[in-house]
Order: structure tokens, then sequence, then C-alpha cells
């Protein structure tokens, strides 16, 4: 494969979970493992793979449906369904209808192990893996099969292989943005001190990365306080960083710890500025006590628009996703998932055009595109594995009246060294 190298370079009940996989599973269980294909051509000449037949192309899903981000994963879940029900009623691709398989692995890494041995033979391609933790242990297994892998998860640690996508920005160039931000806001000043409260693992290590290195070309420091994903009162955190004097925090970690850092926070008096990376908020966070606080005082960096977006493709699939799920939240999750999924539709096209629908096709696909838009945000560039597909971060607010709970601060940019970072990293 021709591939440019530049420069080298993460609670719904079991019973919510079982229906849910149950209603998306409900359209491929007239399909059998023996339909999946194994090669050669089909009767139109296209040669097929893993996961493809005459009749079917079958993606699969590693999702989180009863952990920590079950409702991420059911709205990613959801979009994406959306998606393969929109293609396949305008005729589907290369004249085949779109499957996808879904498996819940409640973020844990054994079970996504077994999950991803049971559907990996039967699917050409997985536009859902939710996880830093998940994706890092299938990585072998992903590059072995060589099977196109879109992870919800932004750790730079996963970059570097063909088959896996990181699609927008990584942890580290968002935290790059937000001490960005808050200096441009004039929120911090050199000597400043701010805290960072992170998830252990490679989300929160990859975080920190950029902000202490933000932080010391701003001529500040960095407090950093690493917590576990079960850690939801961060009482303690708070009053270590009030005790360091920080002038704002960061946070890399889940909605659930976003929203006691703020909570508590306000409560103890450190009414200091928040900005938390992507993954820190869901809307659902505005009907809990910490609202006021969180809207007082946290930003959110990320590498899509809010879904409240004036965007015309954004607002299609707001209008789209509320009438197919009334009632349902649309969230960050819900732009993701349908990003992930128009995406890798995008790159099936491709391989079908070019004759063959084998994983390694799919990949080289994938791989060519240099301006791949969807219209849900900015255009990425896949063609430099090492790299991010995009280096521009959007800066949200949350909001409880706006749609998904967020709005947009400022359109999405690249940070000033952002470059000489990536430079640096070698």
């Amino acid at each position: 494969m021709n591939v440019t190298h530049p420069r080298p370079r993460t609670t719904r009940t079991a019973a919510l979970a079982a229906a849910l996989a149950a209603v998306l599973l409900a359209g491929t269980a007239c399909s059998s493992k023996a339909e999946s294909g194994g090669g050669g051509d089909a009767a139109d000449g296209v040669k097929a793979g893993p996961g493809v037949s005459e009749k079917h192309i079958k993606l699969g899903a590693l999702t989180d449906l009863t952990g920590p981000y079950a409702t991420l994963g059911k709205s990613i879940v959801q979009a994406q369904q959306m998606w393969a029900d929109e293609t396949n009623a305008a005729g589907g691709i290369c004249g085949r209808q779109v499957e996808i398989v879904v498996k819940d692995h409640g973020y844990d890494v054994q079970k996504a192990v077994t999950a991803y041995a049971d559907i990996s033979p039967d699917v050409v391609a997985l536009p859902q893996v939710i996880g830093s933790p998940v994706v890092a242990a299938l990585l072998d297994d992903i590059e072995r099969d060589g099977m196109l892998t879109f992870p919800q998860a932004w750790a730079a640690s996963l970059l570097g292989k063909d088959a896996v996508q990181v699609l927008g920005t990584t942890y580290d160039i968002d935290m790059i943005a937000a001490v960005d931000f808050l200096t441009r806001t004039k929120k911090i000043a050199k000597g400043d001190t701010i805290g960072h409260v992170y998830f252990e693992g490679d989300y929160g290590a990859n975080a920190l990365e950029g902000s202490e290195w933000a932080a010391e070309q701003a001529g500040m420091k960095v407090v950093g306080q690493k917590i576990k994903a079960t850690d939801t009162d961060l009482t303690a955190q708070v009053s270590a960083l009030s005790n360091a004097g920080v002038k704002a925090v960061l946070i890399s970690a889940g909605p659930a710890q976003t929203a006691s850092l703020a909570g508590v926070a306000a409560a103890r008096g450190l009414r200091v500025p928040i900005v938390s990376s992507a993954p820190g908020y869901s809307p659902q966070l505005m009907k809990t006590p910490a609202a006021p606080a969180l809207e007082a005082m946290v930003h959110v960096v990320s590498a899509a628009p809010a879904v409240s977006s004036d965007l015309p493709g954004v607002k299609k699939m707001v209008a789209s996703y509320t009438k197919k799920y009334p009632g349902e939240p649309v969230d960050s999750g819900v732009l993701s998932g349908y990003n992930a999924a128009q995406l890798i539709g995008a790159d099936l096209k491709k391989a079908c055009e070019g004759g063959s629908l084998t994983r390694e096709a799919v990949v080289k696909a994938h791989r060519s595109q240099k301006n791949a838009d969807t219209g849900l945000g900015t255009p990425q560039n896949f063609t430099f594995v090492t790299e991010p597909a995009s280096r521009s971060t959007y800066v949200l607010k949350p909001a409880a009246k706006a749609v998904g709970g967020l709005v947009g601060v400022e359109d999405a940019h690249e940070a000033p060294g952002v470059d000489a970072y990536l430079a640096a990293r070698g």
C-alpha cells in the first residue's frame, strides 16, 4: 500500500442493552455466517472477502451499552443504524444491503477481546469500537486481520496502524487548544498553575502530554490529578487543586467526573475555568444538580461541532435522528457515530469502484482520501498514517436549552504550536 509517512509520530442496565442489541440485530438475523463471504469474485465481478456476499455487506460494532459510556454507545449505535437504513433505502452500497452486527463489551477489555473474536471472521470493517483500552488490546488482531477500524477513542497511541483510523484530532491536540483558549481569552496568564484531572490509561496520559507541553510553552505549570473510571467523587482532587492555587482546571475523564469536579469546585469556592475533553461531557449532565456550575464554569474542546450547529449537514442529521428516535437525546455520540458511518460508506463505495470489497481494498480506499468531508465538521486527511486526520478543534459550552446540551463558542481552528508539538514528538 502506498501511504505517505511524513513523520512518526476512552449506565444502562443489561436488560436495556439486550433489548437495544436485539432491535439492531433484527435486520441481520436472516443472513447466515456462510453468506458473509470468504473470497473470490461475485457475480457482478466485484472481488469479495470476509463480511461481503453478493447481497450483503456486514460491518461490526464493539460498543459499550452497559458500562461508563453506555449513553454514548447507545447514541452511536442508533446513529449508525440510521445511516445503514438510509443507505439501504437508497439501494445500498455496491448493490448490496448493509448490516451492522452489534456487540456490547460494557467497557470490559476481556469481553471486548471475546466479542472481536466472535464477529471478526464475518465483518469487513468496524465503524465503531468504543474505548482507548479496548482498542489498544485489539490493535495486533486488527492489524493482523487488516480490518479498517474507526475507534471511538482519540489517543495518539492508536496512530501508526494502516487499518486503524483515529477520526479528527487526538486528545493531546485538543488539550493544546484548551490551554490556548484559556490563555488567549485571558483566563490564565504566564506564571499560573493549571490543574489537570485525568483518567489513568492512554486517554488521560495522552491528554496530559498535550497540556504539559502547551503549559511549558506558555510559561505555566500543570498539577496533575490521576483518577480511575470508578472515581466519581472528586472532593479530594478539588481540595488538592485548591491548595495548589490553580487558576484553571482541565479534565480528561468521563461525564460523571466532570459533573463532580464542577459541582464540588463551585461549592468549595474554587470558581475557576474548567475545560473538558470531549468524552467528559454529555447533555444528561444538564439534568443533574451540577448543571448551574457546568454552565457557569465549563467549556469543552472537541474535533466535532456542537449538534446545535447551523451546519446544514448537522441540521439534517438532527432532524432525521429525532424523527427516527423520538424522545432520545441528540448528543455528540450521534454526530460522531453518523460521521464515522458516512466515512466508512464512502470507503466502501470507492473500493467497489475499484472492483474489490476485500478488507485490503477497503483500507487502501480509505487511505487514499485526502479531503474527506461529510458536512459534519472539518475535512479530514487519511493519507498520513502516523498523524491525526485533523488538527482543528472546536470550543463548545454547556447550555441546557440547546439541542445536545452544547453551543459553539469558537469554530474549528488549529491552535498555535500544534505543528511544533507534532514535530517535537518525533
